[in-house]
């Protein structure tokens, strides 16, 4: 087995791999602070443990990581890692005798090496460009981005920063175009601005920082000669939402009085939308987007409520507080409500309100997923991506309907506000002294058990209805955490993307990590999450009864453990461990045409940068894992597109490395030495002109 090379900057002592710059800045250093969940809620990795099974065990003796095939292409910023580009010699087809063309079909491809190149890493025969960046123009009147002259004004008409999840649309009648949509998770003020003193920020560095959160919709047109998709700028439907846009609350929560401030006191309107990490698009045109670690803008909290949700006592990161009290908890107690919701978006309608859907509920969303039952109603599936806490499903009472009119468009943007929200309740099938927390499989042999998602709220159009003892229907999509604290619901390993197979309607939980997992006052193993101090993650399939979407019942069954493949206690759904590469922490997934399963990574604990990844989720193939791509110093990989002809990805917070700045940069990506870093999307295509993967 060759030793990776190390992780440049990233020191072992956080959580998940990440710099202390990313935990700064992301999640208000979420890792640091004390767990929010202090329920004493069935842990999943207590009902997970020792699920791994004998499969595994079996194969251990066998067991070598995969480094690469040859035949990695690098292309990025001047000086590169040479190893990454040339491959480790040999690799694991000259091992193993594993071809590229025996693989899945979607998934003929030479695996690429883990490598700490400072670059996006892509296989042999394949071709990349960015397709925009941070800064650049895409409205009318913006200019171009000058990054020693930054304005709010200017932000607000140019792509943000920090993209995460992503979205391609059709555009109808224009050929060769489609309509990109993008989440700008959070900003880097140590990396964005010259000079930047953290505990002094200036009233403009804060008013821009407000215009790069948020959303951007922009057109973007393919090079039929050679795969190229480069932006549209100027384009009638390009569009910015920030942090200042103005959001319609909708649902039974809205109007309530926990909702209301001095600045809206009917509760129903809010400015911007915040922290958007993953989403999802609907079958009716639209896009969602989580408003995840919403809790790190607001200061001076000290309910019991607050605490629950992450909220800091005193002054935030950024300082906002300084310069708008809304964002200071004190004063404005009912502010901090009005974020961590679904957020639903019409791109094709540049001058429509976004709007918060509250029967969704109020947590740390890290995604929403949308699928229809058979007779056409939306069930929406989200994660709250905290360590222990919950993941949800909502199934709405109303049917989508078909067509393009104002009046079906309306009706259909209301789907989201009735039905039913429940969490997930997990049981694990193997007695309790199976599971020690070491990964090592229960008598059974199998991880797995059954699970039933529990009512919390059912909203109507007459008004709500709570499920919860104690609680009001408000309370509940307000204090969603605590509701799930009440029923029981199942602690999880941070619950992140959640996707409905197209091809199989099974579901996909991807767990990132928990390395608080089996420390003294947490929870320990359980079968759903089998591993104490679990810093590689896994990833959960559920089966909802007889496959109706709809179904209150589930079977569920681990399909991944991550890590190194030599380590016993990982699996690959049966899959031989000497043919897949290493994953560690996975986050963001997306099916592509053929059923499988990509995969992107974010806080690598192997010691190499992150990625993404395809594996085969049916068939005899079931489990072959294989790297598509590697990103560059300090970034993680985001938002995966894969169309048949295309993968996109998000390359999101590079250079976020521990001690970096904009005068002292970590990466050079992805204009090279002298520039600044910027984060942006890449686009990846055959060189042939031929399908991905096959």
């Amino acid at each position: 087995m060759r030793r990776l090379l190390p992780l440049i900057g990233t020191p072992g002592s956080h959580p998940g791999g990440r710099s202390a710059l990313t935990c700064r800045f992301r999640c208000g250093d979420a890792c640091f602070h004390e767990v929010p969940n202090t329920s004493d809620n069935a842990y999943v990795g207590d009902v997970i443990a020792g699920a791994i099974g004998r499969r595994s065990m079996m194969r251990a003796a066998a067991v070598v990581t995969v480094a690469t095939a040859t035949g990695a292409v690098v292309v990025g910023t001047g000086a590169q890692d040479a190893q990454a580009a040339q491959g480790v010699e040999g690799g694991a087809a000259a091992r193993t005798g594993h071809t590229v063309d025996k693989a899945a079909r979607g998934l003929r491809f030479s695996p690429v090496a883990p490598n700490t190149a400072d670059a996006v890493t892509v296989p042999g025969g394949y071709g990349q460009n960015v397709v925009i960046r941070w800064g650049e123009p895409i409205l009318r009147g913006a200019p171009a981005f000058d990054p020693e002259h930054q304005t709010a004004q200017a932000q607000a008409g140019q792509f943000g920063y920090n993209n995460d999840f992503l979205a391609l649309l059709p555009l109808p009648g224009e050929r060769g175009r489609q309509l990109l949509v993008a989440n700008h998770e959070y900003t880097d003020e140590v990396l964005m601005f010259r000079g930047y003193d953290p505990a002094n920020p200036t009233r403009e560095q804060v008013e821009v920082a407000w215009a790069a959160h948020g959303l951007s919709a922009v057109v973007v047109e393919e090079d039929r000669r050679t795969g190229r998709l480069t932006a549209v700028t100027r384009h009638a439907l390009n569009r910015r939402v920030t942090a200042t846009t103005e959001f319609r609350l909708t649902g039974p929560a809205a109007g309530s009085d926990l909702l209301k401030t001095s600045a809206d006191p009917t509760g129903r309107k809010v400015l911007g939308t915040l922290n958007n990490c993953s989403g999802g698009t609907t079958p009716w045109g639209t896009t969602l987007h989580g408003e995840e670690n919403f809790n790190q803008y607001f200061a001076n909290a000290s309910r019991d409520t607050d605490k629950r949700y992450g909220l800091g006592t005193g002054a935030t990161e950024r300082k906002w507080e300084r310069f708008d009290k809304r964002f200071d908890v004190a004063q404005e107690p009912n502010e901090s409500h009005r974020f961590g919701y679904v957020v639903e978006f019409d791109p094709y309608d540049p001058s429509s309100t976004p709007r918060k859907h509250t029967a969704l509920g109020r947590f740390k969303h890290e995604a929403a997923t949308v699928r229809l039952t058979d007779d056409g109603r939306p069930v929406v599936y989200t994660g709250d991506d905290e360590r222990f806490d919950y993941f949800y499903k909502f199934v709405g009472s109303k049917r989508m309907r078909h067509g393009s009119s104002r009046s079906v468009r309306e009706h259909n943007l209301s789907l989201l506000d009735e039905g039913t929200l429940y969490v997930a309740r997990l049981t694990g099938d193997s007695p309790a002294a199976d599971i020690d927390g070491s990964g090592k499989l229960p008598a059974d042999g199998e991880f797995d058990g059954s699970g039933e998602w529990i009512p919390l709220a059912t909203a109507t159009a007459r008004g709500a209805v709570s499920h919860v003892d104690g609680m009001t229907a408000e309370e509940v999509l307000v204090f969603t955490r605590l509701a799930g604290d009440k029923i029981g619901a199942t602690k999880m390993d941070r619950p992140e993307d959640i996707q409905p197979s197209p091809h199989t309607g099974k579901v996909y939980v991807v767990l990132t990590n928990n390395t608080n997992r089996g420390k003294a006052g947490s929870a320990g193993a359980d079968e759903a999450n089998p591993r104490n101090a679990n810093k590689h993650g896994h990833i959960l399939e559920l089966t909802e009864r007889r496959g109706r979407a709809e179904a209150t019942t589930f079977g569920w069954s681990l399909f991944l453990v991550a890590g190194d493949p030599a380590d016993p206690a990982t699996y690959f759904a049966g899959f031989p461990k000497d043919k897949v590469s290493p994953i560690s922490c996975p986050d963001n997934v997306a099916f592509d045409p053929h059923g499988n399963l990509w995969i992107s990574t974010d806080g690598n604990q192997l010691g190499s940068h992150d990625g993404l990844l395809g594996v085969a989720t049916k068939g005899e193939r079931r489990g072959e894992l294989k790297q598509f791509l590697t990103v560059p110093t300090g970034a993680e990989t985001c938002g995966p597109i894969i169309q048949d002809r295309r993968v996109l990805v998000a390359v999101q917070h590079p250079g976020e490395i521990d001690g970096a700045s904009v005068e002292k940069p970590a990466s050079n990506w992805p204009d090279g030495p002298g520039k600044i870093v910027r984060p942006a999307v890449v686009s990846v295509w055959r060189t042939d002109g031929c399908d991905i993967g096959v």
